[in-house]
């Protein structure tokens, strides 16, 4: 694996960031609030528990930071299920936020274990 140097390189960051921009988007006209902070600030987790992680002194810190940013993904994840339940989104949408959602989970836990190997 390239040294990167910054967390913007880094494909799980970016991807935070698309999902970001989307459940703004999808729930911007959101009227039921406590949903849309909860999902928001879900969303913003992810980023901001990644690129603080990257940012930490050593690799067991970055596991930890991606643990709560995997757990953040996990809770957008299901909090696309309640908004397809209370019908804030269509159901395709619902299901595409949560492939999203699941492919990130599925990265942040590829990094975990690559920086657990101690394999750089």
């Amino acid at each position: 694996m390239a040294t990167i140097k910054n967390f913007e390189e880094l494909d799980i960051w970016k991807m935070s960031r698309e999902l970001v921009n989307l459940v703004y988007s999808d729930f911007r006209q959101c009227r039921d609030f406590t949903f849309r902070n909860q999902v928001t600030g879900a969303g913003i987790s992810i980023m901001n528990n990644i690129s603080e992680g990257f940012c930490r002194n050593s690799d067991a810190e970055f596991r930890q930071f991606l643990n709560i940013s995997k757990g953040s993904a996990g809770e957008v994840k299901n909090m696309y299920y309640i908004a397809e339940d209370q019908n804030y989104i269509i159901g395709e949408t619902a299901l595409s936020r949560r492939q999203k959602c699941q492919n990130l989970i599925n990265g942040i836990s590829r990094l975990m274990k690559y920086l657990k190997s101690g394999n750089k």
